[in-house]
């Protein structure tokens, strides 16, 4: 029932706060790099890791709005929720104001305009019009 991009936005305040001292520039520091076959190395950033992990729960998330469940008007409310902590966060304090905390917040209002148009078109089919 909780939204999954709860678990990003956790990370993101975890990592920010704990290990970058409120310093959003961090998010472009290198984690790790892996040699491609043309030569040059792909260098992965903790700001590339933790957009992967957010995409990963919006396609989870997306699945989950498909379900016609009767507890799906509550994971929209707390999808909106999310959404609104996202963007209050962005809005106030300043180590989230970073392209990595705007991207999942994105993502967060994605999900949110996907779950209502999902409810409100399989909605509208069990609608029948005379």
């Amino acid at each position: 029932m909780v939204p999954l991009l709860v678990v990003p936005f956790v990370l993101y305040n975890i990592a920010v706060f704990v290990f970058f001292g409120g310093n959003p520039v961090n998010w472009g520091a290198g984690l790790f790099s892996i040699p491609m076959p043309s030569g040059m190395p792909w260098a992965i950033t903790a700001g590339d890791l933790l957009l992967v992990v957010g995409i990963l729960a919006l396609f989870f998330e997306v699945l989950k709005s498909t379900q016609t469940a009767r507890n799906s008007i509550l994971e929209h409310m707390f999808s909106m929720l999310l959404f609104v902590l996202f963007l209050i966060e962005f809005l106030l304090v300043g180590a989230a104001s970073s392209s990595v905390f705007f991207l999942l917040m994105v993502m967060s209002l994605i999900d949110v305009v996907a779950g209502f148009t999902v409810s409100i078109t399989s909605a509208s089919r069990d609608v029948s019009m005379s």
